[in-house]
């Protein structure tokens, strides 16, 4: 295996070949969404290895292992991005250094400019109860972005049945704000899919998801959710945030 990469959003520039321009891949976009939206999700992340190696990369929260084993199976050696935000669970934190182990993957794990305690000296202890919005803008959102100056196209995990706001989701399209192509393969996947395909393949499977926590994001803004509640109910609790503003 691959040793992983730590890089914080800044250092992680100017480790990739030269890609297209926005308006080349806004085109790209517009040709092949739609003869893909029924393709199985092999064959979506076969067409985006094809069309831009090195410039491809896979994200991953680490609640499974699901896309980046099935991203695997077909480019071993393909960029897994984690985003450390200094907030994970030890057991998040326990899966991505297990899929790095055991997956043929190049996981990069990638940091925020600032640590845990320069944020709080800059915006205030917790600006996870004081600003949860700016705090996933600083963690999560500024260095995704900045690291995927580096590709073309990222394969996220978004899957429609997820969540009402996540319906439309399209296979392929195309993210203006960040100027790139986005990938998601496994969007019209039910729950039982995704369950069957960890079942048949062994999936790593992050175990707070069987500790009353199927969707996991940051220990602070993360709660368990009772039997027959939406899965997503426990992200962001008692506030309106649903997202963390990546999607």
């Amino acid at each position: 295996m691959t040793t992983a990469t730590t890089r914080s959003a800044r250092e992680f520039k100017g480790t990739h070949t030269e890609g297209r321009t926005p308006e080349e891949l806004r085109e790209l976009v517009s040709h092949v969404g739609a003869e893909l939206e029924l393709a199985p999700a092999e064959h979506i992340i076969e067409w985006a290895v094809a069309t831009f190696g090195d410039r491809f990369c896979v994200t991953s929260s680490m609640g499974d292992a699901v896309l980046a084993h099935l991203t695997s199976t077909v480019a071993p050696g393909v960029d897994v991005v984690f985003l450390d935000t200094g907030y994970h669970f030890a057991e998040t934190i326990g899966t991505r250094d297990a899929v790095e182990a055991t997956l043929p993957v190049n996981l990069v794990n990638v940091t925020p400019e600032q640590s845990v305690a320069e944020q709080d000296a800059a915006h205030g202890k917790d600006l996870y109860k004081t600003d949860p919005d700016l705090c996933c803008a600083l963690r999560k959102v500024a260095p995704l972005k900045n690291t995927l100056e580096q590709y073309d196209a990222w394969a996220t995990g978004l899957r429609r049945a997820e969540t009402h706001d996540r319906i439309i989701a399209p296979v392929i399209g195309w993210d203006a704000r960040k100027g790139k192509v986005k990938v998601s393969p496994l969007a019209r996947w039910s729950d039982e899919q995704v369950e069957r395909y960890i079942e048949d393949n062994n999936v790593l499977v992050n175990p707070l998801v069987y500790d009353g926590y199927p969707s996991i994001g940051c220990w602070p803004c993360t709660r368990r959710v009772a039997p027959g509640d939406d899965p997503r109910s426990g992200r962001w609790a008692g506030t309106s945030k649903t997202e963390c503003g990546i999607h």
